[in-house]
């Protein structure tokens, strides 16, 4: 399964595995308990700034973060899909548009079924909300399977249709969206720009049998082609 959380949580994964920090997703109201179990550092929220922890589900606060082994970081959809999908026994990518060639070029190596989720987001009222940038997140790992030679589902062929603009159109359509406006209207409009450089990291972040992201090997060690997405 890749997780598709581009604002803000598949983003800060993969700026903390290029680090070599291991982040240990959790849902809302399970980050504390879990970090004290794990004698991990646990990430603040991204309002809370930086009163709390140097670490926190900011993009740009991971970036300059200390280094720290393994942080513990909550969010309700990226971190509490992955959290979900680890315990159901799935091994998990963190995937979004910074590490897209990367993860793709990763799964082109797996076989059987891929699944690609748009996290999405949440309204005030905690209803699920759709949002662009995770369709297109997926939209592009849909393409870059595609021509690997994996075989998309409709959903999935939807999804790359979606993310067929090229990157200067595509990024500026991104960053006039609903979730970019609002983190820049709070004050995290380096968030934005650090989830919107497609293709700057090389680091696969993978959740399987360890309790945290940690980077997968350049070659995950299967034959044969790629999967159905």
């Amino acid at each position: 399964m890749v997780v598709i959380d581009v604002l803000s949580f598949s983003t800060t994964v993969s700026i903390a595995a290029a680090r070599g920090i291991s982040v240990v997703p959790a849902p809302p109201g399970q980050a504390e308990s879990l970090s004290e179990r794990l004698g991990m550092a646990l990430a603040a929220p991204r309002r809370a700034g930086l009163a709390d922890s140097p670490w926190s589900l900011s993009p740009s606060v991971m970036s300059e973060a200390p280094y720290t082994e393994a942080v513990v970081i909550a969010s309700p959809n990226g971190a509490a899909i992955s959290a979900a999908a680890a315990a159901a026994g799935l091994p998990v990518v963190a995937g979004c548009l910074r590490n897209r060639a990367a993860v793709a070029a990763h799964l082109a190596q797996a076989e059987g079924e891929i699944a690609l989720v748009a996290a999405g987001e949440r309204y005030g009222s905690g209803g699920l909300r759709p949002a662009g940038e995770d369709l297109v997140g997926a939209g592009l790992l849909a393409v870059a399977l595609a021509r690997a030679g994996a075989q998309l589902d409709p959903e999935a062929a939807l999804a790359a249709r979606a993310a067929s603009l090229g990157p200067p159109e595509l990024t500026e359509l991104l960053r006039r969206s609903r979730s970019a406006c609002e983190l820049a209207d709070r004050g995290f409009a380096e968030d934005v720009g650090l989830a919107l450089a497609i293709d700057s990291d090389a680091v696969v972040p993978l959740l399987e049998g360890e309790p945290g992201f940690r980077p997968a090997a350049s070659d995950p060690g299967r034959d044969g082609a790629a999967g159905r997405a």
